[in-house]
């Protein structure tokens, strides 16, 4: 015992035994690594370069990159530089007879890096490390803000009016096509394109837009930002590692410089923000606006340009096929219920959004879905609500800051949250995704007037008709400054994304639809029981009971009788629908207020179809007198 109380502490030579097995574990497990840096390389593997294939993207990704005032694109390293850039004078460059000083940015020395074609796990990291307000979810979905856009602006759209193609665009009344020049798109390219040099990092998304190998379009994405990347990677059909490799030079590119305003003093501009194409150029430059939504419309506008020039009809539609191979189409805009409806558990999902109808059938244009999200719930939508989760981009959504569970029904950011995520996460996808020509389209509405049945059968002028008109109401944050519901009509379900004049698309749908005994059907998903404010909305389960009721040919048995004003034929009973809801007259208190607003729809509709009564050169003076025809009376 020491002289203070304490025992002393009592040391040995370690035992043969404990000295054995230490040795016997640093031989099991010898350190594979001098130090933590070296250990970190370790942990991923590397790839063999095909030293030809890397060459030639980094040509494509310099041409892409390069201004059009200099004669060589900028350098460009793909993924991580190897070592830290130290800048050097060109002089001393120049003397050191490197290459590097021919080929440099056109923002300076520093030489552009890409990452091309990244992995969603890939884009998380990137993400996760560059964008403060990208999070990962409970679901494992990640969720990112779009900034102070929430939605698409379609008055700053532009189309470059130029001698090859402004023939086939439709200009003027009820068009959404606002032109521009050609030297204007040139300033607002050199204006993105110098935005994207100067980034730190850029990505750049090869892809192709159309499931169908003889029709699709390979489309590049330059962006600055990895929730872009990664929105786009979802959006398009992702390549396989053979494709890409022999992807060579994109069909049109995608400039996604949002994060930078366009010159509000620039000729043809409203406002910071301009979203352009050109199609003589195939491309399309965006500025002044994050809201991801924009690129994938704008591969859409492509599509309907190209496709019908080529004899295929380009249609903004959700689609599904059943057991037998039977086909449906589901055209309508955003809010009334073409994503919900087109996934379908009963059927397999073709695509939910946009299509083509060619020779063979139809194909889905992309590679993903993009569905509102809120209000969205798993009992309601579960193949939607199941498909959010590592890999899908939510945007402006609520989530909890501690459970990171995500609260849908918030809007606090905007109503237009939006999830998107690869078509394959949708359990009963087709893949390919492409079927036959289709036995029924089912054109849907929001009627926010409450007069409209939840269902009719429509004849082949009345199928045009409708189709031209694409009645329905804008729902609340789809765009920019609506904030309630309000009736609209929208050609062909899709004005905003139309090329030719809407008769184009609806005389090739005429000629398909009687060649392949197709049966349309308009459904209304708005309101009924009184206008918007009074009224109620039509529940999603009588909803689905009606497009059960035309799969399984019932509707097809069934008996109908018309509705005023327009019409149109209303089937006296639906099962699984109360039968007071089908004829809309029954369900409102006030029949003087029904009669009255019915009457005033239908002087809407005249008034609408006024600038279409001419058939727009596709269709003949007296097919184009019968499509009137088939509208409201006065």
């Amino acid at each position: 015992m020491a002289s203070n109380g304490v025992a002393p502490i009592q040391t040995s030579k370690p035992s043969s035994n404990g000295s054995d097995l230490r040795r016997m574990v640093n031989e099991a497990h010898p350190p594979r690594a001098q130090d933590l840096d070296e250990l970190r390389s370790l942990q991923k593997s590397n790839r063999e370069k095909d030293e030809t294939v890397h060459a030639a993207h980094l040509e494509s990704l310099s041409e892409t990159l390069r201004s059009n005032a200099r004669q060589t694109g900028p350098r460009v390293v793909k993924g991580e530089p190897k070592h830290a850039y130290i800048p050097g004078s060109p002089r001393s460059l120049a003397a050191s007879g490197s290459a590097f000083a021919q080929h440099v940015s056109d923002t300076g020395l520093k030489p552009v890096v890409v990452y091309h074609n990244l992995t969603p796990a890939e884009l998380y990291e990137k993400a996760l490390a560059h964008e403060p307000s990208t999070h990962i979810v409970a679901s494992g979905a990640l969720a990112t803000l779009s900034g102070a856009k929430t939605g698409r602006s379609p008055k700053d759209k532009r189309v470059v009016r130029e001698s090859e193609t402004s023939a086939h665009v439709w200009w003027g009344e009820g068009s959404p096509n606002y032109e521009m020049d050609e030297h204007t798109f040139v300033l607002n390219r050199e204006r993105a394109v110098d935005y994207l040099n100067m980034l730190d990092r850029l990505y750049v998304f090869d892809g192709f837009a159309g499931w169908d190998p003889a029709a699709r379009r390979k489309i590049r994405v330059v962006c600055g930002r990895p929730y872009h990347a990664l929105f786009m990677h979802n959006m398009l059909i992702r390549p396989t590692e053979e494709e890409l490799a022999n992807f060579g030079k994109p069909d049109f590119t995608i400039y996604n410089a949002g994060g930078f305003p366009a010159n509000r003093h620039t000729s043809y501009m409203t406002s910071s923000t301009s979203v352009d194409i050109n199609f003589k150029a195939r491309e399309m430059v965006i500025l002044g606006t994050n809201y991801a939504g924009c690129m994938k419309k704008g591969v859409f506008t492509l599509m309907n340009y190209w496709m019908p020039r080529d004899g295929i009809l380009s249609l903004h539609s959700g689609c599904n096929v059943g057991k037998a191979g039977d086909v449906t189409l589901f055209f309508g805009l955003s809010g009334t219920g073409k994503t919900t409806l087109s996934a379908d558990p009963a059927r397999e999902l073709i695509g939910d959004d946009e299509h083509c109808w060619g020779e063979d059938g139809v194909f889905n244009i992309e590679g993903g879905c993009y569905a509102k999200a809120i209000g969205l719930k798993k009992e309601n939508e579960p193949d939607i609500y199941n498909a959010i989760r590592f890999g899908t981009v939510l945007e402006n959504v609520i989530f909890d800051e501690e459970t990171r569970e995500v609260d849908f029904d918030s809007a606090k950011i905007t109503e237009n949250t939006r999830a998107s995520y690869p078509i394959e996460y949708i359990a009963n996808a087709r893949i390919p995704c492409v079927g036959g020509h289709p036995s029924n389209i089912i054109m849907l509405c929001c009627d926010a007037f409450g007069v409209l049945p939840p269902v009719s059968r429509l004849t082949k002028e009345q199928a045009m008709y409708y189709f031209i008109s694409g009645y329905t109401a804008k729902v609340a944050g789809t765009e920019q400054g609506v904030t309630e519901p309000e009736a609209t009509f929208s050609a062909c379900f899709g004005s905003a994304f139309l090329v030719w004049h809407p008769t184009k698309y609806a005389s090739m749908l005429a000629e398909k639809m009687e060649r392949h005994d197709t049966k349309v059907w308009l459904i209304n998903t708005g309101w009924t029981a009184g206008s918007y404010g009074v009224g109620y909305r039509f529940k999603l389960r009588h909803t689905r009971a009606i497009v059960d009721a035309i799969h399984s040919g019932e509707l097809g048995r069934a008996e109908y009788e018309p509705i005023p004003v327009f019409g149109l034929q209303v089937p006296k009973a639906v099962s699984g629908v109360p039968s007071e809801l089908l004829m809309p007259s029954r369900s409102w208190a006030d029949q003087d207020g029904y009669d009255a607003t019915l009457r005033n729809l239908g002087e809407l509709f005249r008034a609408n179809f006024e600038k279409y009564a001419d058939g727009g050169g596709f269709v003949t003076p007296e097919v184009a007198a019968e499509i009137v025809k088939s509208g409201p009376k006065a």
